[in-house]
């Protein structure tokens, strides 16, 4: 384990503490979140502009909070050292102490489920639990005795949280019920969230086996990981034809599906990388796929 011993908040020569924080929310990753925030109100046939603005700060606290105790859990499990090709992390540089980032974890946490309150009255008691097992996901992905992303289990709970229960959930408290239609759009924002996931884990393959995060892509290789990525990106494409050939959806909707084109050079990277900081470039430009698709589908519905 790290040594921890002696760390300051933050440490000389580090960024200011509101830089480091902010860098340790990696600002890139909220449109996971709150994509499947968008498209669930999108649907709404009438919006109460409150609900929407809680359900997006509590998506957004959620994800920063996932991203902090990432950054945290990683950095103790020594699954974050100086060998890792991605963005520098607060904690591994000693911008944030780790204590520091662990307060700061909690507290967005805390921050989110107060946001949540007002959602849990509208919603009802079954809310609450919803709400307490997205911050256990957003600690668990990485802590724990077993964390979840340590045991090949991420990209199906990015897939299970970031599509089918944000969505739906953010529809049921517009609407107050979920239709099929919803549940089939909302397989979208979770399928792309899956691809920013499996071009991180390409990216990381060495450093994970080497820190024993088993990771899928650690289990069954790099060219289950390539085919993994295209699989996401071609099936959230083919939503959108779904919605208009079985539920009457606009055919306008189908410009959502040309995300698969501008993907492509994306997933030629994908397949014909060399060195694995090719990848991030990757992990950005499969974050702007989905606020692309997000956009286009909530433009177009």
């Amino acid at each position: 384990m790290p040594s921890t011993k002696n760390a300051n908040p933050i440490l000389p020569g580090s960024p200011n503490a509101l830089s480091a924080f902010f860098l340790a929310s990696r600002p890139k990753t909220w449109i996971a979140s709150l994509s499947p925030v968008f498209i669930g109100t999108a649907m709404a046939p009438h919006v109460n502009y409150t609900l929407f603005a809680l359900t997006f700060l509590f998506s957004l606290f959620i994800q920063i909070g996932t991203n902090f105790a990432n950054d945290y859990f990683d950095f103790i499990n020594g699954a974050d050292t100086h060998l890792r090709n991605g963005p520098k992390r607060a904690t591994l540089e000693g911008w944030i102490s780790p204590q520091t980032m662990k307060m700061a974890t909690f507290l967005i946490f805390i921050a989110a489920l107060v946001v949540a309150i007002p959602l849990m009255i509208q919603a009802g008691l079954w809310s609450l639990f919803l709400a307490l097992a997205c911050v256990a996901f957003g600690i668990l992905y990485t802590g724990g005795p077993k964390p979840l992303g340590y045991i090949g289990l991420g990209e199906i709970l990015v897939l299970i949280f970031f599509g089918p229960v944000a969505t739906c959930g953010t529809y049921f408290l517009q609407t107050g019920s979920v239709t099929l239609p919803v549940f089939i759009a909302s397989l979208a924002p979770g399928l792309l969230s899956c691809s920013i996931i499996i071009a991180n884990n390409l990216r990381d393959e060495k450093s994970d086996k080497i820190a024993s995060k088993n990771t899928l892509i650690v289990r069954w290789g790099r060219t289950f990981g390539c085919w993994e990525y295209l699989f996401c990106i071609f099936t959230a494409a083919l939503i959108p034809l779904i919605l208009v050939l079985l539920y009457g959806a606009s055919p306008n909707l189908l410009t959502a599906s040309l995300i698969f084109l501008l993907a492509i050079p994306s997933i030629r990277k994908v397949f014909h990388f060399r060195d694995p900081l090719e990848l991030i470039s990757v992990l950005k430009e499969s974050a702007i796929l989905l606020f692309i698709y997000t956009a286009l589908f909530c433009y177009l519905w």
